[in-house]
Parts: C-alpha cells; structure tokens; sequence
C-alpha cells in the first residue's frame, strides 16, 4: 500500500531525518519534562508493529426523518411501484393458498447493497529502533478500512502522518500519535514470522540473525554496540592517535600458533597444464597470491609497521581464528581493536588498556542509560554496579609467578588443568583470580616466553617475556598486550624457536634493521566488551552475524 511522498508540518519543532524526512520516535519519547510541549504537533513517524488491537465501535443510529412534501410531480421508478405494489401481492398469493416472507421479496426486489464493516479503531504499538520505549498510535478504521489481524500484525510496517495528542486510553504512554494519514504499509506473513511470539529467549533467535533486530534486546544491544564502536574511536582520536587499517588476508602468521583459516582460489579449478588440482598436492604458486595465504588472526604486526613512523596509531576490525571448540566467549570472526605506540614499554601500554577501558564504561553509562535500564531489567540486574565499580577501583597488578602461587595455595576446589608454571592460565584459572580471589579485574603480567607470542620482547631473565592479560570479573581476558621484541638478534631467535618460516618475516625484521625503537601495544576484544557492558553470558548473542563453527547461513 503506496501513497503519496510525506511531508511534515513546517510549524513542528521536531526535526526530521534529513535523507528520510520523519522524525525519530526518540526525540517524542525521551523529551522528558518537555513532552507536554509536544501536543498538537504532525509528525510523520515509521516504524515497525510491535502489537496490535481493535477497539469496535457502536454505529450510530441515523434518526429517521418524516417525510417531506412534495414539490410536485415525480417520475417513479418500476422498483417503486413494485415495492408499493408489494401489500396487494400478498393478498393475491395468501388468497390461492400459498406463503411467501416480505423478507424474499424484499432480498429480489430491492438492489443489492454491501454492508460496510462497523466502525473500529486500532491501536498500535510502534518501534524504530532508535530507543526502547514503544509509540502508540490511534488510527480510525476510515483510513485503514480492514481489519488489524489481517493487516497490521505483529510486524507490519508502517509509515504514517498524525497528530501528537494525550493518550486516549489509560495506560503507560504519555503521549499518542492520531494517525490522518497512511503512507505505506508493509505487509508480514505472521504464519511464518519468528516474532509472532513473544519474549523469545536469545538462544532461540540465533537462526533468525536477519530479524532478530527488530526485538527490544536486541535492538538495545545494538545500539550499546555501536556506542562502544563510537566511544573506541573517540578514545583513540582524542589521545592523538591515528587509524590504520590493516589487510584482512595476510601471508604473515602473526601468534605462531593459531588455527587459521586458509584462502585459496585452487579448489574446483585446475592447473596451468590442464589437470585438475588436488588438495592433497596443491601447487600454490598457481594460487591467486601466488603463496599460501590466510585470514588474519592479528593485525599487530602490520600495525608496528605505521608506529614506526607515525607514533601512536590503531586499527579496529575483523580477526578469524579457525578453533572448532566451544566457547562462550570465542567464535570464528571477532571484532578487535589493536594498538601499538612508539618509544613506549609495557608499562604504558598497560596505563593506556586500562584508561581505554575505563573510558568506554564511563561512556555507555553517559550516553545509553535507557538501555542500560532495559539489560538491567532484562538481562543482568547488576551490570550497571559492576560497570561503576571497575571505573572506580584501583586494579590488581600481579606477575604470572605470583598468580601461579596463588592458585597452587587454592584447598576447597580443584581445577581441570594441572597447574605448574611455564602452564598458560585457562579460564579457570582466571575466573578464580578476578571472581574469587580479588574480586575486581586484574592485570596479570610477565608471562613464560613460551606461551605468548614471538614477538614478544625478552625480559632479562631469559625466561619471561613482556606481556600483560587484564582479566574481568565474569568476563574473564579482555586485553592481552606486550612490549615488541626491538632487538634484531633477539627477533631471529625467537623466530627460529616458533620454527616459522623466515623469508615471511623479512619485511618485519626490517623494521629492527631501519631505525628500530621500542614500542608497545594491546589488543582489546570488542565482542567481550559487548558481554561486559550488556550482562550478556554468550558472545554469539553480542554480534549481528556471529560465524562459528558448522554455521554461517546469513
């Protein structure tokens, strides 16, 4: 159902979107005291059915009018003079003995006339997305002549012109949209909808990536999303950083010991000589890089690259890890953001993590506290409490080696992996640092060389190297950082520890040849920042499209 282009009263104080020209349902529901100001105001809205009901109406009784005199002659119609004629044909037919009703009479003599429906109203609940709070919508059934369940469900899309009023009926909403005119509707199959129902749990709105937006968690965990995206590069640009952006397909294994997903053009098609290719013996020169190439399961290796020359930058997207296990908090493509400063150690990278995280807690508790109410409500009753509580405490700072003898003095539980040290920490172990033992994050820092990356730069005791993990309260590792290994010599060792293949990393042995420097960084999961800030427990629940593994359908 089509109309005519919308258009809003130039007297409303209420701005439209300037590549859509209709006005947000956040700036009418979250005015505050200034909602009375509102009334008498058109406004054109859309937005999507959240519910729907019909009110009937009584038809008014038309008064019959006594009848007038005539000014004079008047042709009359044969129906007329059959009609008049009626009283004698009874008489005829009841004197021959036979029955007939006035009503069959009336049925073939008189034209037959449609009745129209009675008079309804519908009301509706509308949704944009922009907020959590819900518009509700009066529309008479003279401009939507139909019924609500057959043609504004649950899902329906809408786009209407009316007038702001105080609600007709009693109920929550301070406000209400009178509806004088219907620009589009879009119809749904409610048969086949996922929302139909309502208050679907979150597991069961995974197969329905597409429309599971359009529920209120949703949509408010989108929009907390995006305010962290927002706050990351605010952070960043504000702290004069710069952003680069680093390739996504790379022939560098950046960690050394990551399952990577590999990215070939070989399969299915065959060889400069005719044959067809096996993935047994695949000929990677005739590959589309001519090497074998992978998605990228970090992009702090390129990143040095800019900082030794520009100082402080970073980069914010996707990283694959091809890991079949299952985790809460792990899926196959992962949103990071990844830093890397010039003339810096490890302790400034660990100032900088945790000021960055602070930011963006403080951030979302400034500028969504609608939908921090909503998850508060919906999701976790104390996220807010444990978001105000890390933006104030003082962190814990530890060494593994002191992690370690925390854990082993542990009596009243066991864990599923024997620790000893040179052993990485599982989430177990983390868990019981930040939950338990301290109960507030904690920096763990000075990890075995043998369970952090090559890059990482040697401390002097030859046996630890300059990384850092600062682990949350239920979330668990967060930011993992380090200080890059500077020295040339030191570099080709540890190269040749990881067994990698040399010529791959000439290009990053440069950078200690040309003007080396010592730098630093981190890497922050914004996926996990997602969990911590909205109470959620499952990451795939923290992304619009989450990839993992046996899935990927949309």
């Amino acid at each position: 159902m089509e109309s005519q282009e919308p258009k809003v009263a130039t007297s409303s104080p209420l701005v439209p979107l300037m590549y859509s020209n209709r006005v947000v349902l956040k700036t009418i529901l979250e005015c505050g005291d200034d909602e009375i100001g509102l009334f008498g105001k058109t406004v054109v809205v859309g937005g999507w059915v959240k519910s729907s009901k019909e009110v009937k109406r009584e038809p008014m009784a038309v008064p019959l009018k006594p009848p007038e005199a005539s000014p004079g002659p008047k042709d009359v119609t044969c129906v007329e003079m059959v009609q008049s004629r009626i009283p004698f044909f009874k008489t005829i037919i009841r004197v021959f003995g036979g029955s007939i009703s006035s009503q069959s009479v009336r049925e073939k003599l008189e034209p037959s006339i449609p009745k129209p429906p009675p008079p309804s109203k519908f009301y509706l609940q509308i949704n944009d997305g922009s907020c959590v709070s819900n518009l509700m919508v009066m529309i008479d059934s003279a401009i939507v002549p139909v019924s609500a369940s057959q043609v504004l469900p649950t899902g329906t899309c809408i786009l209407i012109q009316g007038v702001l009023e105080k609600p007709s009926t009693h109920g929550k909403q301070t406000i209400e949209l009178k509806v004088d005119k219907v620009f589009h509707v879009g119809t749904v199959e409610s048969d086949a909808y996922p929302l139909s129902r309502k208050k679907l749990p979150l597991d069961s709105l995974r197969d329905s990536s597409h429309i599971r937006p359009r529920t209120t968690t949703v949509a408010s965990i989108t929009r907390i999303r995006s305010a962290l995206d927002f706050a990351t590069h605010a952070f960043f640009q504000n702290h004069g950083f710069l952003q680069v952006q680093v390739p996504i397909i790379t022939a560098t294994d950046s960690e050394g010991f990551s399952e990577k997903f590999q990215v070939t053009t070989l399969l299915g098609n065959t060889s400069k000589k005719g044959e067809p290719v096996t993935t047994l013996r695949p000929d990677y020169n005739e590959d589309f890089f001519g090497r074998q190439s992978y998605l990228t399961v970090s992009g702090r290796l390129h990143l040095e690259s800019y900082a030794c020359a520009l100082g402080n930058v970073y980069s914010f997207g996707p990283r694959f890890r091809a890991e079949k296990t299952v985790s809460l908090k792990q899926v196959a493509e992962m949103w990071i953001v990844e830093v890397e400063m010039a003339f810096t150690q490890l302790e400034d990278s660990m100032k900088c993590a945790e000021d960055c995280f602070k930011f963006l807690c403080r951030w979302i508790l400034d500028h969504c506290s609608q939908d921090m109410k909503f998850v508060s409500k919906r999701i976790d009753k104390t996220v807010v409490h444990r978001l105000e509580y890390m933006i104030s405490c003082s962190y814990e700072k530890i060494s593994y080696r002191e992690a370690v003898e925390i854990l082993r003095k542990v009596t009243d539980r066991t864990f599923e992996t024997q620790l000893r040290w040179g052993v990485p920490l599982t989430d177990e172990h983390l868990s019981f640092l930040a939950d338990d033992h301290y109960k507030k994050p904690v920096i763990i820092y000075d990890f075995p060389k043998a369970v952090k990356p090559f890059y990482v730069r040697l401390n002097d005791d030859g046996k630890t190297v300059a990384a850092f993990d600062l682990v949350l309260p239920k979330i668990g590792r967060v930011i993992t950082g380090s200080q890059s290994e500077e020295r040339f010599d030191m570099l080709t060792t540890r190269i040749k520890e990881f067994d990698l293949p040399r010529d791959q990393y000439e290009w990053y042995q440069d950078l200690r040849r040309h003007g080396t420097v010592k730098h630093s960084g981190f890497s922050l999961g914004f996926d996990l920042m997602v969990l911590l800030t909205t109470g959620l427990t499952d990451v795939r629940d923290a992304i619009p499209f989450p990839r993992t593994h046996g899935k990927a359908s949309n």
